[in-house]
């Protein structure tokens, strides 16, 4: 598939980043929330509701009756929730059907702050090349990367990379997916999956957020006046 020679794109960062994002955002989020919610949609979830504040998300909850409510601050499960935000505990849930409502200390918070983006989508290696297909598809004049990164406040190596490599392959050339893993596995914020004391990040979860191209599809944000945002599943090529 050719490059999109056309295509301008434009690299920002953390919440500020978001809100200053125009055309096409891909917002990124490696280590974990957005390599949780393709898992969340891919295992069945009825629907998945990014949500920057804790008491939003306990009061949609509250709404929804048949609800999961998954997310964390500073890595931690939140008090009373059902999940962290780490794809191994919530695969261990039935989210069959159910109503995921999903924050986090990052990734949550560049869905909700990118409002002058004409559309959003969620960014990890478990479907860059969805992705990489989607923009290419689209043909929009601008693509911002939006790079969130550690708690929104700085940025982080595994963010960097993902950028790094989707605008790679926009410009047709090659990207480094092979060493993905092996290049991640020293990266400062996956320690924490390394360390047997941190159990809310368990080893697991750094293999499920390096497994490049697990997915072969993207995760569009969809704004509905009186409704809360939601992300919506898009095969490859599907722009409408």
């Amino acid at each position: 598939m050719g490059g999109g020679a056309d295509m301008e794109i434009r690299l920002l960062d953390h919440v500020t980043g978001a809100k200053a994002a125009r055309g096409i955002a891909v917002v990124i989020d490696v280590f974990r929330a957005f390599s949780v919610a393709p898992h969340a949609i891919a295992a069945g979830a009825g629907r998945l509701l990014p949500v920057g504040e804790v008491e939003e998300a306990r009061e949609l909850a509250r709404r929804y009756a048949d609800s999961v409510l998954i997310g964390e601050r500073h890595t931690r499960r939140l008090e009373g929730f059902d999940a962290g935000n780490s794809p191994t505990e919530i695969l261990a849930l039935d989210l069959r059907g159910k109503t995921v409502i999903h924050t986090t200390h990052a990734g949550t918070q560049g869905l909700v702050n990118a409002v002058a983006a004409d559309e959003v989508l969620t960014g990890s290696f478990v479907n860059i090349s969805a992705v990489r297909d989607y923009l290419l598809a689209c043909k929009p004049a601008q693509v911002s990367l939006v790079r969130m990164g550690h708690e929104a406040r700085e940025r982080c190596a595994e963010d960097d990379l993902y950028a790094e490599c989707l605008q790679a392959m926009l410009r047709g050339e090659a990207a480094p997916l092979g060493g993905v893993r092996e290049r991640l596995r020293a990266a400062p914020a996956a320690q924490k999956f390394f360390d047997p004391a941190m159990d809310w990040a368990p080893e697991s979860d750094f293999d499920y957020c390096t497994e490049v191209d697990r997915f072969d599809f993207v995760l569009r944000l969809k704004r509905a006046s009186d409704e809360p945002l939601e992300l919506v599943r898009v095969p490859t090529g599907q722009k409408d």
